[in-house]
């Protein structure tokens, strides 16, 4: 078995989300239907791989954003792993409906940071074995942070 860290490429701004489903070929026609009936004005492409006949299955409205998922599910190369890239919406909109799909078996993880997907390889394929979200944490935050934080959330419209 090998192991291979695969860089998700993405512009600044957008939002991944990553995880692993089943029945490709209905899954990602209805995740799109999901995530445009959850936050209307979410411009998304999602991608989903098919393990028989191995190739990637997109949808989206949004061709730049439908291309990069693609791409990163070629990349991740794992069967029925699907990777949704969107802007005018946060995870935080769409991911309950996203896990309550029934051909969804998990999400490894939904991030606007740099991401990295850890992959094991063997002789039957490839798997994900978790992500890399965005850098490490190197203090606690302080009450200036703190305060700085919360006004962002009013500014975006989540106040605490």
């Amino acid at each position: 078995m090998n192991f291979e860290i695969i860089d998700i490429e993405k512009d600044a701004g957008i939002e991944c989300i990553i995880g692993q489903g089943n029945f490709s070929i209905f899954t990602v026609e209805d995740l799109a239907v999901k995530l445009k009936t959850t936050t209307p004005s979410i411009e998304f492409g999602i991608a989903m791989n098919e393990a028989k006949p191995r190739l990637v299955r997109a949808e989206g409205n949004e061709e730049k954003l439908r291309g990069a998922a693609s791409r990163a599910c070629l990349d991740i190369g794992a069967g029925h792993v699907f990777v949704i890239m969107m802007r005018n919406a946060f995870p935080i909109n769409v991911l309950n409906a996203v896990k309550s799909y029934p051909g969804v078996c998990g999400v490894y993880g939904a991030s606007e940071n740099p991401l990295q997907v850890l992959v094991a390889v063997t002789d039957l394929g490839r798997s994900v074995i978790g992500i890399v979200d965005g850098t490490a944490a190197d203090s606690i935050e302080t009450e200036e942070q703190r305060s700085e934080r919360r006004d962002l959330l009013g500014k975006i419209g989540y106040r605490i």
